[in-house]
């Protein structure tokens, strides 16, 4: 498919006998116009990226997985695309495609330049969203929540008493996450004094289970979704972010629950960093 625009430029289905580009590619390979147009697309997309174009003529990489980073593609981030979309699953590109423009969509709402930053897509932009109370956009804020009747009830309560909801809220919540913070604080220290007093032998691999404790207050702090802003798929892995061959601990501050695709970006992540120290301390 990679070699359909060259095949084009010298006309060499008109030298096999068919009448356009198109035909040839129907009846020799069963493609469509689609699928050719989309080739033809990307090769014009590519013009002045030589390496994601070698990739296209190449064919080492699918036209599906290239046409997936297109859309972010620029000439600063082309190598490490490249080597995204030679090592990762299409399912993990689709969602670091995803990641990237979600960045840039916050670039937009903050200011900041996130298009030469993070080209790994992992990503965790802020958006502080301001809505007007009474209008349309808080309404359906407000309708995503899922109060029960009893909850709405008393907070109608507190309101009509000239209580600020605001304020009651606010404090409830920085009072949940400085006890989460809390929590977390004492079981890395309970796990770094077990750690002291049982020193990991040289011949004993550590223990990849997390305990439950940890695993009870990271999903009390997350909840059951992937972590990754805008990332609404369930939790399927609790990443280290601290790579654990090294910490060979479960300190909850450095556990983060992914989703399988997050998880793999999270992991290629890793990989790339541990090859980067090992070139620097040759």
């Amino acid at each position: 498919m990679g070699l359909l625009p060259e095949i084009s430029k010298r006309k060499i289905y008109e030298k096999k006998g068919f009448s356009s580009i198109y035909e040839f590619s129907f009846k020799l390979a069963g493609l469509s116009e689609d699928q050719v147009r989309r080739v033809f697309n990307l090769e014009k997309r590519f013009n002045e990226m030589p390496i994601l174009k070698n990739l296209l003529s190449s064919g080492e990489v699918s036209v599906s997985k290239l046409a997936r980073v297109a859309s972010i593609a620029t000439l600063k981030n082309q190598e490490s695309l490249a080597e995204v979309v030679k090592t990762l699953p299409r399912s993990a590109v689709e969602t670091l495609v995803k990641d990237e423009k979600f960045a840039l969509n916050c670039a937009k709402f903050d200011g900041k330049d996130f298009a030469n930053s993070n080209q790994n897509g992992l990503f965790k932009p802020q958006i502080e969203v301001k809505s007007v109370p009474g209008t349309v956009a808080s309404l359906l804020e407000l309708s995503k929540l899922n109060l029960n009747s009893a909850v709405t009830a008393r907070l109608l309560e507190l309101q009509n008493k000239g209580i600020d909801l605001n304020q009651v809220l606010t404090e409830l919540l920085d009072r949940r996450e400085e006890e989460i913070q809390q929590e977390k604080a004492k079981i890395a220290e309970e796990i770094e004094q077990n750690q002291a007093r049982q020193p990991v032998a040289q011949s004993t691999k550590p223990s990849r289970y997390i305990p439950a404790r940890v695993r009870k207050i990271i999903q009390k702090e997350h909840g059951t979704k992937c972590s990754i802003p805008n990332c609404n798929k369930p939790a399927e892995q609790l990443h280290h972010t601290q790579i654990f061959a090294l910490s060979h601990a479960h300190n909850p501050a450095y556990l983060a629950p992914l989703c399988k695709n997050h998880h793999t970006l999270a992991h290629s992540v890793n990989i790339k960093v541990q090859e980067e120290r090992e070139k620097s301390r040759v």
